[in-house]
């Protein structure tokens, strides 16, 4: 007898792919996705995984190009970046098409400064170390509000431009608004296409979701 297998006492699916198939089958069944483009319907997909819930699917918006404009950075090698190092942790490697680097500042020696200087959060801070790697990546934020402020407020300042932006910070305080001015931004030259969860809900979770089905669209398509 294997001393470290517990008695099996409840009776459920033990069968990792089995569960994959169900779990995806079951959000395709029960999931309203005629509203969304074609080529964002894995990344919903996996959003609503994420969140556990299809009723997430009405809030979930996104600018037309999105999905074109972030796998074709990604396959030209473009740079990823993220304001929290969970979801930087959450982007699957393997399906990178060019072995993207993955980028979060957060922890960087300068940023503690930076914050305090500024009046603002670490999060904020941190987006301003991103400028050297801007032009044409693909930013993911998943936890903080004021890095997406921020990093608006930065490109309205004539920062370099990302391909794409995926806007799921989580919270309370600041999270729908920023997802909202996300949305409604206008830039010379048009906007950076956009991915948003509006509302409180968000999270790193969801955005490594999204960023991966992105990744790779053909994995549930």
């Amino acid at each position: 007898m294997d001393p470290l297998r517990p008695t099996r006492r409840y009776d459920y699916v033990t069968d990792g792919q089995e569960i994959y198939r169900r779990s995806f089958g079951m959000i395709r069944d029960e999931a309203d996705l005629t509203g969304l483009p074609g080529d964002l319907h894995g990344a919903a997909v996996r959003i609503i995984h994420a969140a556990g819930d299809v009723a997430i699917t009405s809030e979930i918006a996104a600018h037309p190009h999105v999905a074109t404009a972030a796998h074709d950075a990604l396959v030209a090698g473009a740079p990823i970046l993220t304001d929290s190092n969970m979801l930087a942790s959450g982007v699957t490697r393997r399906r990178l098409p060019d072995d993207n680097e993955v980028i979060c500042t957060l922890r960087d020696a300068r940023v503690p400064a930076l914050a305090a200087d500024w009046d603002t959060t670490r999060a904020a801070a941190a987006v301003s170390l991103w400028r050297d790697h801007l032009e044409g990546s693909v930013v993911a934020i998943g936890n903080a509000p004021t890095a997406l402020f921020h990093l608006l407020e930065m490109l309205r300042d004539g920062a370099p431009r990302p391909a794409a932006i995926v806007g799921m910070p989580v919270g309370f305080v600041g999270s729908a608004e920023s997802k909202v001015a996300l949305a409604e931004h206008e830039l010379p030259g048009g906007p950076v296409p956009w991915l948003v969860v509006h509302g409180r809900r968000g999270g790193s979770a969801m955005a490594a979701a999204a960023l991966n089905a992105l990744a790779n669209p053909d994995e549930l398509a």
